[in-house]
């Protein structure tokens, strides 16, 4: 069975242009109708004067009135209404006594018969029109009497036949609907044009189509997570979704539409590459608390007419590919030691070939105690497993590109005292980066160093306590004046390299904003440059372990006693 075919509704611009068509031939109609009823009254109105005045001219005429006391009428008026009748083009005129006995009529044959139609209000002296159905047919008429001093003494009658002035009318509407027409034609055309730009701009769609594509722009906007971002050709926010607003920073309460990109209060950066007339393509942008890989594509139709702008986070990405850098780093480490160790295997085989057994042992034992000793180093001062895993790694790092990492005397961390709201990976993210850029500072200097510094310190007057991360170069140094830019992103002394400079520094201070802690750079004693971050604890007490010399102390003696046992299992 084959399903009957639904014809597909017409386009919006379709709809609009039947409902405007019908629209103008409904008003040409009704004012064709209202025209063509107001000039028939009006031609009958007009009718009945043209009657009463031809008619009251005869029975004024001196003429008739002497030609009405001869012995016959007929004979003396008989021609004279005929002329007159012909100059005045009515359809007839009609002379009779106050009997209504016709004297003259345009049809002989009528002459002597009574006139059909009131004579009564004339032979009273009073003229009047009607419309009546003589012999002629329905007409318009007017009957006027005829008076020699106070007394009638005749009456006259003149008309104009219906038909007449219904084809008169006719005519005039005729006219009337040419005209009209041709408004129809002009407006019918006017309106296509603009409905075809209207369909142009609608794609052809109907209301349904539109209301739904509404619908599902809507659903769109909330639902996905990128933020969206639509800017006007003056740069101005057209559209913003509801995860633009989240990654920007802009709370719901804020009206936005309008309004121009540079009064958002985005970070400089930023908003250049939103004020950009050029296409952005995965672009890294930071805000206070997120970094953003932004896309811009201009609008364009002959003309700028905006920009559309997607922005998606990838402050987690970015966090991760920081812990995978340090991991890499690890592992190179780690195949660096191997390779070293494979050497020093190799040296006290060689040695006990040699029979120099002796030898052997001591060298293996002073290599043993010196890897010992910087592990016992580190985890003495940084007991938190993470950041002492990550300062192991950087030492090896830092080895191999000829830079020495050391761990301030002053350092002491114990295991369990960063609270849960310091997330590990941001502390990687900080300490990290910052010993990166040291290490970058201080190779090529002479006797390059990095000193770091973890530590707790009690905050003066605020009843807590504070996380404290200082690294400490040997490198140049940096300028008083770039003393803000350096922790902007793009901002490096260095070449770039395939995937750009100038991002750590930015990093850190992201996280340490987002943890509400403040991020100083100053000069070191003896050159260099030494970054400082603060960190607040939120639920440490000052008292726990934060004193500025039991730290420290207790770090060199958890030292002591872990290199006795490690050289006691070494014996």
């Amino acid at each position: 069975m084959r399903i009957p075919h639904v014809p597909r509704p017409r386009s919006l611009a379709g709809q609009l242009f039947g409902m405007q068509a019908v629209l103008i031939a409904v008003v040409v109609a009704g004012y064709a109708l209202f025209t063509y009823v107001s000039d028939r009254s009006q031609a009958e109105d007009a009718a009945g004067r043209q009657a009463m005045a031809v008619a009251r001219s005869v029975a004024d005429s001196p003429s008739v009135i002497a030609a009405i006391g001869t012995s016959n009428p007929t004979a003396h008026l008989e021609s004279y209404s005929l002329k007159v009748q012909r100059d005045t083009q009515v359809d007839f005129i009609t002379i009779m006594n106050p009997q209504g006995i016709r004297w003259t009529h345009p049809d002989r044959k009528q002459i002597g018969k009574k006139f059909l139609g009131h004579i009564k209000p004339a032979l009273k002296g009073d003229s009047f029109t009607e419309t009546y159905t003589g012999t002629l047919g329905a007409s318009v008429r007017a009957v006027t009497p005829v008076k020699s001093g106070d007394t009638v003494i005749g009456l006259v009658s003149a008309g104009i036949r219906v038909e007449a002035i219904t084809q008169r009318v006719q005519d005039q509407v005729t006219a009337l609907i040419g005209v009209a027409a041709g408004a129809l034609a002009l407006g019918a055309v006017g309106t296509y044009v603009v409905n075809a730009r209207l369909r142009r701009h609608t794609h052809g769609m109907n209301a349904t189509e539109l209301s739904h594509m509404h619908d599902y722009h809507q659903a769109a906007l909330h639902a996905v997570r990128e933020g969206l971002l639509m800017l006007d050709g003056q740069y101005r926010v057209a559209l913003m979704n509801d995860g633009g607003r989240e990654l920007l920073g802009v709370g719901p309460e804020v009206d936005v539409v309008g309004r121009s990109v540079a009064s958002l209060g985005l970070p400089a950066p930023l908003t250049g590459a939103l004020l950009s007339s050029e296409p952005r393509v995965d672009e890294v942008h930071l805000t206070a608390s997120r970094v953003l890989v932004v896309n811009t594509s201009p609008v364009s139709g002959g003309e700028r007419r905006g920009t559309v702008v997607t922005l998606r986070d990838v402050t987690e990405l970015q966090s991760l590919m920081g812990e995978l850098d340090s991991e890499r780093g690890f592992t190179q480490a780690l195949r660096s030691q191997a390779h070293e160790a494979a050497n020093r295997l190799h040296t006290v085989v060689s040695l006990i070939e040699l029979g120099r057994a002796e030898e052997a042992v001591d060298f293996a034992t002073a290599e043993l105690e010196l890897a010992q000793t910087l592990t016992d180093q580190v985890v003495s001062a940084v007991n938190e497993p993470v950041l002492a895993a990550l300062l192991l790694g950087k030492t090896a790092q830092s080895n191999e590109r000829g830079v020495e990492l050391v761990v301030s005397e002053d350092s002491g961390l114990d295991d369990g005292l960063l609270p849960d709201s310091l997330p590990a990976r941001d502390l990687v993210t900080i300490l990290g980066n910052l010993i990166d850029n040291a290490v970058d500072a201080a190779q090529g200097s002479l006797r390059a160093r990095v000193t770091v510094t973890a530590r707790t310190e009690a905050e003066a007057g605020a009843g807590g306590s504070a996380l404290v991360l200082r690294v400490a170069d040997t490198g140049a140094g940096v300028d008083p004046a770039h003393a803000e830019a350096v922790f902007q992103r793009g901002f490096s002394t260095k070449p770039a390299g395939p995937g750009g400079r100038g991002l750590g520094l930015a990093l850190v201070r992201q996280a340490v904003n987002r943890h509400e802690g403040t991020l100083t750079v100053a000069e070191a004693e003896g050159g260099g440059a030494v970054f400082e971050v603060r960190l607040p604890l939120r639920g440490v007490g000052a008292g726990a372990g934060v004193d500025s010399g039991s730290g420290a102390g207790a770090g060199r003696g958890r030292a002591s006693s872990q290199g006795s046992v490690s050289e006691g299992g070494t014996s």
